[in-house]
């Protein structure tokens, strides 16, 4: 295949009645994949899998790396691993499908056209992720297409590629997980009391916004918005009215079960690792 028989238009966001939402873990494999890339790779290619929802969400929910080659303008994919991946995955959950391919750069390539004009075949409509695993000044840049051909009569001039709306939600936990994967260097994992203050840092910084922007709202400075004033509401109903004192011993009762866990699991490593050792002393004698 040759790169530069189709023309590439990227346009900026506009209206496809599409949306994507991506769960942390294709991200995590996507930047797992990328750094066990062969060394004469540019980028990865890759397989995205979930479903489509009935409100037109496409729910991105794995994928897995497809070896490609790229070079003097062309370009190859190794269809039948991309198929024995494809049955291998669907053996373990059938109800994912192919929703779209990704790639790890910035934006879309001419490459990109080939590439979607495949999976094209597989599936209806595709989505194309890219994913920048450089994580410039610390930022994750990450979007989705999709691809409109466009034609004169019979003849097919470009592949325009619009993006379209990307979700990506994922539980403290992974937001922790995320956070570190961002940094360039990291000097150990944090522990679950360091996580647990950095989620609280960022939940402080966000209700320092919201308290700012309703008085800026209350002074006039800012305009009213019925929507964002419905959802703070809501934020705020859903919070459970009580003291300080019992708000600090629902914590303390929950910190005391945690380390009862880690005490009962430490136990149970120091009997398996003594019985081992007596096993092993018997073997002997």
């Amino acid at each position: 295949m040759a790169a530069g028989d189709s023309t590439v238009l990227h346009l900026s966001s506009q209206t496809t009645g599409l949306t994507a939402r991506v769960h942390p873990l294709v991200i995590f494999n996507v930047c797992d994949s990328y750094v066990r890339r062969p060394d004469q790779a540019v980028r990865v290619i890759g397989t995205l899998l979930g479903s489509v929802l009935a409100d037109g969400t496409v729910e991105i929910r794995n994928c897995y790396a497809v070896p490609h080659n790229e070079s003097s303008g062309q370009i190859a994919l190794d269809v039948e691993y991309h198929h024995n991946m494809l049955l291998s995955h669907q053996k373990v959950n059938p109800k994912e499908v192919i929703v779209g391919w990704y790639s790890t750069c910035f934006g879309v390539t001419s490459g990109s056209v080939l590439f979607h004009e495949f999976y094209s075949r597989e599936v209806s409509n595709p989505v194309h992720l890219t994913v920048d695993t450089g994580f410039s000044n610390g930022q994750a840049s990450i979007k989705a297409y999709v691809a409109i051909n466009l034609s004169l009569g019979d003849r097919q001039l470009a592949a325009q590629f619009q993006e379209i709306p990307l979700d990506l939600r994922m539980v403290e936990a992974e937001r922790v997980g995320f956070d570190i994967l961002k940094k360039q260097s990291v000097d150990k994992l944090p522990s679950d009391l360091e996580g647990m203050e950095a989620s609280m840092e960022r939940l402080l910084a966000l209700i320092d916004d919201v308290y700012k922007y309703v008085d800026d709202v209350v002074e006039g400075r800012a305009p009213t918005n019925n929507n964002i004033g419905r959802f703070i509401a809501d934020a705020v109903a859903s919070i459970p009215k009580m003291t300080p004192s019992a708000f600090d011993k629902l914590v303390n009762d929950g910190i005391q079960d945690q380390l009862l866990l880690l005490y009962l699991s430490s136990i149970t490593r120091t009997q398996l690792s003594l019985a081992e050792k007596l096993n092993t002393a018997a073997q002997i004698l």
